[in-house]
């Protein structure tokens, strides 16, 4: 058994933060599903426009698109799609294994809709029938709206990722409209059984703006914590998890079959080359989590990383820690809605840049 695999025998999934044509066709994701034990993959815009740049497998569609398809997002849609089935039917047995717990590939959507929930539940709704598969999750960013909107199509029976979380706060809303969304689907009458959803806790951009604002402070106790608010925020957003889901607000639901929605890490590769490139996997590794690792990260993992279950552990700690980023004035809520605002401008841009690649 080889670390990522012992890390899997923990209880937690890793799933992959790529996909590309080339990943695809070089067979390098069908290995890492057989020797790593990767369930499940994860994309974003930044990443599709990465692939369209340096992937050769998009070229010739590309042409035939440009002659016979007007519409740019189209274009890109009917470029990605195909990769997002071909990686769904990859992970098929997975997700048959599992009984529809792991085995899942993500795509989202389109970030201009992260502040209209009626918008974002159409483009859920018509993205979920195109690509037309049981493995697939929606993803929707965790602004308000998008919250709203995951809230309406849980209670439809589509699966979603909920992206762009940074904060504890921002994640209890999403466990909050889960539950409603369930409760809802519940009392119509339809099966809850094979509803799935995760919740994306981005980690490294946290540490990153915390991070410059205890630089900026100065002081010894404050330059103490640089590196340690990203890993006590999902500590905490995991003993949040366990009261919620294994407690009373969750349990007629579970009666009836319903999983409870999974945190998922990301942004999980890190930023700043003075910290460990495993900081936000080793102390977050447990059961019921998923960790979505960028290509570095999953190697650096199987290379020495040290499978132990820590998520539960020094829970007592990252209390101490937040506290004391509060005694010094940072706002770990005001950090987590910049950061979100932020997130949602970034991926933006880089659909934008997608399109220009597709036009």
């Amino acid at each position: 058994m080889n670390t990522t695999q012992h890390v899997t025998a923990l209880g937690q999934s890793l799933w992959l933060d790529n996909l590309s044509r080339s990943l695809l066709h070089d067979g390098t994701l069908a290995r890492l599903i057989a020797e790593d034990g990767v369930s499940g993959v994860t994309s974003n815009p930044s990443i599709f426009q990465n692939a369209l740049a340096t992937s050769p497998y998009y070229a010739d569609d590309l042409a035939r698109l440009k002659t016979g398809e007007p519409d740019v997002e189209r274009r890109y849609e009917a470029l990605v799609i195909p990769d997002i089935q071909a990686a769904c039917d990859l992970l098929l047995p997975t997700y048959e294994a599992s009984g529809g717990n792991d085995g899942y590939v993500s795509l989202e959507v389109a970030p201009r809709w992260a502040y209209d929930s009626t918008r974002t539940v159409e483009e859920a709704q018509r993205l979920s029938a195109a690509v037309n598969r049981r493995n697939l999750l929606i993803k929707v960013p965790g602004t308000p709206e998008g919250v709203s909107a995951f809230e309406a199509l849980t209670t439809l029976g589509i699966n979603v990722n909920v992206t762009l979380l940074f904060s504890v706060a921002q994640t209890q809303a999403v466990f909050d409209a889960y539950i409603r969304g369930l409760s809802a689907r519940m009392q119509a009458g339809a099966d809850v059984r094979r509803s799935k959803a995760v919740a994306s806790l981005f980690l490294s951009r946290v540490d990153t703006l915390v991070d410059a604002q205890l630089t900026a402070i100065g002081t010894q106790a404050a330059l103490s914590l640089r590196g340690k608010a990203a890993v006590a925020m999902a500590k905490l957003a995991y003993q949040r998890y366990l009261r919620i889901f294994h407690g009373e607000a969750f349990a007629a639901l579970a009666q009836q079959g319903a999983t409870p929605q999974y945190l998922l890490w990301a942004s999980t590769g890190v930023k700043n080359p003075d910290y460990r490139d495993l900081l936000y996997v080793e102390p977050l590794i447990g059961p019921e989590t998923i960790n979505t690792l960028p290509d570095k990260t999953l190697a650096a993992l199987r290379d020495h990383g040290d499978p132990v279950p820590r998520v539960a552990q020094g829970v007592a700690e990252a209390e101490a820690q937040l506290a004391e980023l509060a005694r010094l004035g940072i706002d770990m809520d005001a950090v987590g809605n910049t950061l979100q605002d932020d997130g949602v401008k970034l991926f933006e841009a880089a659909f934008q840049k997608l399109l220009l690649q597709a036009g």
